[in-house]
C-alpha cells in the first residue's frame, strides 16, 4: 500500500508519525473520508470544504490549497491501482512536547490512506439493518463543536460499543437536551406521513456529506423535509428510517430496539432517494 505522509507518497512499512505527535498523544487533529467509484473520487470538493472548515474552527493550518487535494487522492488511487475504496485523510497540530497540550508553532502532520470499504451484504440496502437507543449522549457542542470531524473520537467509539453489545448493526445517541441527535458513525432520518425529517444541526450533529446529498435530492423530488428536534420515543412508530454516510450511502433500518420501523425492509421514499443517490454517482462518473 502507498500512503500520503507530509507531501511524500511512501510504502505503508514506511508511512510513520512522530511518538510526540499532538494527534496521537491527545486526539489533537481531524480527518475526513471520501469514497471514490471505478477509480474516480465522489463529490471531493464537498468533503474537502468540510475539512478545511474543521481545520480553520479548531486553529490548525489545512497545510494544502483545496484545489490540491484532488491531485494528491487520485495519485493515491493511481498508486494503489484501486477503482473501489474510502480514502482517509488526518490532519494533526502536528509534533510538540510531551507533556505539552498545545504547541501553536507546530508543524500539521498530513496523511492520507486508502482504506477497505466495509463488506455489507447488498440485501442491506433492501431489508434494512437494526438499531438501538443508547444510553450514551453526543458530546455537547459547548465542549467540542459538532460541526468539528475529530480525532477525538472516543464518543463515537463507546456508542458504536454499546451498539455491539446490545447486537445492533448501530446506534443512535441523544443530544444532552434528551434529543435524538446522530448515530455513532451515521446521520439518521425517518418518515412520518410522506414527511422526510431528520436532526438539525441544532442538536449538536455533524454536517454530514450524505446527509446535506439527501436533503438536495429530497428537495428536487419534492418530497417535504423537516430538520428539528426529535424525542426518541417518537422513531418506534415512524413510516421509513433510515442512515447516511460516504460508506453505506442510504441505509435502511428494519428496527429499533426491536420494534419494526414500517413494513420492516426500505420504504418507498427511501428507495427513491436511494435510486437518486445512485443516479448521481452515475452522473459523476460519466462527467
Amino acid at each position: 500500500m502507498w500512503v500520503y505522509v507530509n507531501g511524500q507518497f511512501v510504502k505503508q512499512e514506511d508511512a510513520v508519525i512522530s511518538v510526540f505527535d499532538q494527534g496521537f498523544l491527545y486526539g489533537d487533529g481531524v480527518f475526513e473520508t471520501l469514497r471514490a467509484y471505478q477509480g474516480r473520487l465522489f463529490l471531493p470538493e464537498r468533503h474537502i470544504a468540510r475539512l478545511h472548515r474543521s481545520c480553520a474552527r479548531i486553529g490548525i493550518a489545512a497545510s494544502l490549497p483545496e484545489n490540491d487535494w484532488v491531485s494528491v487522492l487520485e495519485e493515491v488511487l493511481s498508486r494503489n491501482q484501486l477503482q473501489e475504496s474510502l480514502l482517509r485523510i488526518t490532519i494533526t497540530r502536528g509534533e510538540g512536547t510531551a507533556g505539552q497540550l498545545f504547541s501553536s508553532a507546530a508543524t500539521p502532520t498530513v496523511v492520507v490512506c486508502p482504506r477497505a470499504i466495509p463488506e455489507l451484504p447488498r440485501s442491506l440496502h433492501q431489508e434494512g439493518v437494526s438499531v438501538a437507543l443508547l444510553q450514551i449522549r453526543r458530546n455537547a457542542s459547548s465542549a467540542i463543536p459538532a460541526e468539528v470531524k475529530s480525532l477525538n473520537f472516543l464518543n463515537n467509539i463507546l456508542a458504536k460499543r454499546e451498539a455491539s453489545q446490545q447486537g445492533a448493526y448501530e446506534g443512535l445517541m441523544l443530544n444532552m437536551e434528551g434529543f435524538v441527535a446522530e448515530g455513532a458513525t451515521s446521520n439518521v432520518f425517518f418518515v412520518e406521513s410522506g414527511r422526510l425529517c431528520t436532526p438539525s444541526l441544532a442538536c449538536g450533529i455533524l454536517p454530514g456529506v450524505t446527509r446535506e446529498v439527501v436533503i438536495q435530492l429530497a428537495r428536487e423530488a419534492g418530497i417535504p423535509i423537516e430538520e428539528g428536534s426529535y424525542e426518541p420515543e417518537r422513531l418506534i412508530s415512524v413510516d421509513e428510517c433510515f442512515l447516511t454516510n460516504t460508506a453505506v450511502q442510504i441505509l435502511p433500518v428494519k428496527e429499533i430496539d426491536h420494534c419494526q420501523i414500517g413494513a420492516g425492509c426500505s420504504g418507498s421514499i427511501t428507495m427513491r432517494l436511494q435510486a437518486g443517490y445512485q443516479q448521481m454517482i452515475a452522473q459523476a462518473l460519466e462527467g
